[in-house]
């Protein structure tokens, strides 16, 4: 499965890279929302993992954009974030993010999550290409 990482933190960034081609996915980097939006268009990825709190464009808007747009509308997005507030989770449903997960995020936990949505995902893919 291919994912896309948006996150203006390198550290975080390598590391999912990391346990992510580990696990089998292929993965695409971007820094900061508006690349994400455009990396998400061009590659259309299966799932995307997107910070909040970056520069140019944060993720509230980066998500609200993708799911506004009929190319990548379907594609899950779980935000993450060291916010944890529920005033936060709620802004990011609210422009339609999937899920949600807390930085400092366990990366074994954030795996089954991936995997789970991507299951459904694509059940849901097939179903509706019958």
């Amino acid at each position: 499965m291919k994912i896309l990482v948006v996150d203006d933190d390198q550290n975080i960034r390598r590391l999912l890279n990391f346990n992510l081609s580990a696990a089998g996915h292929k993965v695409i980097v971007a820094t900061n929302g508006k690349e994400g939006v455009e990396k998400a268009i061009k590659d259309k990825p299966d799932l995307i993992l997107l910070d909040i709190m970056m520069p140019v464009m944060n993720g509230y808007e980066a998500c609200k954009t993708l799911k506004e747009q009929d190319i990548t509308k379907d594609i899950p997005v779980f935000m993450l974030s060291a916010k944890s507030q529920m005033m936060d989770l709620d802004d990011a449903f609210n422009v339609g993010a999937d899920d949600y997960i807390t930085k400092p995020f366990d990366i074994e936990k954030l795996d089954y999550s991936i995997n789970y949505k991507l299951k459904t995902y694509n059940e849901r893919k097939k179903s509706q290409n019958k």
